[in-house]
């Protein structure tokens, strides 16, 4: 029997084959939608809507968020395709090379920057329970451990890692942290005060809804990675956006506490401080651990990516890429490229947009058969205005919010356009 990454991401994965069911999904995106950028996340919308104010638009931000990833979920299990070879269903067959390639360019530098995240936490932690001067402190250290620990995941392929670590131990492991923090935080800070303190309106609540929406929509590209391993739409849909939600709402709300009940100001150092307090840091250390999941996602989804436009084994190239991401995290300033990577993630909203309608409304769940044209001009010209109304929101009108009237523009103008397309398409049924 095939391992799971020997499937080519140009092919369906076999009905047969498809062995993911809702508490897998629950697991892998419970687990995903937890992490020490989540908290921060959190931690940044806390001064200016205060706790009511933030956990508002972060209930409705990740709602919206995991009803958008799981219809995209469903698209994996639909097809059985990998994210960017579904996109050539919508885009044409070489009207996927450049998603593909500016996912590869995203996924490498956010794994990376997930190591480094790990690594400055651990060393913080570190010289925290051993002093300044110990040798656990030492970045380098942590940098190839959590680089070899993500690469080691991604290799193992995500039936593996979902299967044999996950849902085993892990989903209990990280439940079991978010209680112990949950807990901590309701027996030491004055919870009614603390719902009862408003923000300072230096953030609009549309931006605050923007960050929280954000955070599903930016694994839209990966999703199908994972849910073309599902049984069937419901599970897939099920276990993708509760999971996600469950974890993500959490977590973020944590932030918000934690920086308003203990830290000073929503600084990373402080508020891990703030976290590190609870339990002897060990639910710290969990969610520090669980990071290494969103890295392995980065670098399995990255090897994806590229398995489109090079015609390499996905275990070679998730190799190649996790010691690509550790090497960035040793050496490379990633300031200045975190902005590069938020401006190469702003195209995807509105090319999910168009990529829902198409499947959905105008294909019907339902695959071409036959040759793909190379190019589909409307769905391109649709995805094209969407990343540019984006863009002009997000620098005249930032208070509005960018990312969800972007993607509803792009859908919106995919309609008109699919139904004025006179391009002709033969389509075979696909079983919900």
């Amino acid at each position: 029997m095939k391992t799971p990454n020997t499937y080519s991401p140009h092919l369906a994965v076999p009905a047969g084959q498809r062995v993911f069911g809702g508490r897998d999904l629950f697991s892998l995106w419970f687990s995903l939608g937890i992490g020490l950028m989540v908290l921060q996340l959190g931690a940044l919308l806390a001064p200016g809507l205060g706790m009511s104010g933030a956990m508002l638009a972060i209930a409705c931000g990740t709602a919206v968020g995991v009803l958008l990833l799981g219809a995209v979920a469903v698209i994996g299990s639909d097809t059985g395709l990998a994210s960017m070879a579904a996109l050539k269903l919508s885009l044409g067959s070489k009207g996927a090379v450049l998603p593909a390639l500016l996912n590869l360019l995203q996924l490498v530098g956010w794994g990376a920057f997930e190591i480094i995240v790990m690594r400055d936490a651990a060393s913080l932690l570190a010289g925290r329970a051993f002093g300044e001067n110990s040798l656990l402190t030492e970045p380098m250290l942590w940098t190839l451990l959590f680089g070899a620990l993500a690469t080691l995941l991604a290799v193992s392929g995500p039936l593996t890692f979902v299967r044999r670590i996950l849902r085993k131990w892990g989903i209990w492991l990280l439940l079991g942290a978010c209680v112990w923090l949950t807990w901590n935080l309701f027996d030491k800070a004055d919870m009614a005060a603390l719902w009862a303190r408003t923000g300072d309106g230096s953030m609009p609540f549309a931006l605050g809804f923007d960050i929280a929406i954000a955070m599903p929509l930016s694994w839209l590209p990966l999703i199908a990675d994972y849910s073309r391993f599902g049984k069937s739409a419901r599970s897939v849909f099920g276990g993708t956006a509760c999971g996600f939600f469950l974890g993500n709402f959490w977590l973020m709300s944590l932030g918000v506490a934690y920086t308003l009940a203990f830290a000073a100001d929503a600084e990373v150092n402080t508020l891990l401080l703030a976290l590190a307090g609870a339990g002897l840091g060990i639910p710290l250390l969990l969610i520090l651990l669980d990071e290494s999941e969103n890295a392995f996602a980065d670098i399995h989804s990255a090897a994806v990516s590229s398995g489109i436009l090079l015609a390499v084994k996905i275990e070679y190239l998730a190799l190649a890429i996790g010691a690509l991401c550790t090497l960035i995290a040793l050496f490379a300033p990633l300031a200045e490229y975190q902005n590069f990577l938020l401006l190469i993630g702003s195209v995807f909203a509105p090319l999910f947009g168009v990529v829902l309608v198409d499947h959905f409304i105008l294909r019907r769940r339902q695959v071409p058969q036959g040759t793909l044209p190379a190019l589909r001009w409307d769905t391109v010209a649709a995805w094209g205005c969407g990343a540019v109304i984006y863009h002009l929101l997000s620098n005249f009108w930032p208070d509005v919010g960018a990312t969800l009237p972007a993607l509803l523009a792009a859908a919106g103008l995919q309609f008109v356009l699919g139904k004025l397309s006179s391009q002709a398409k033969t389509l075979v049924s696909v079983s919900p």
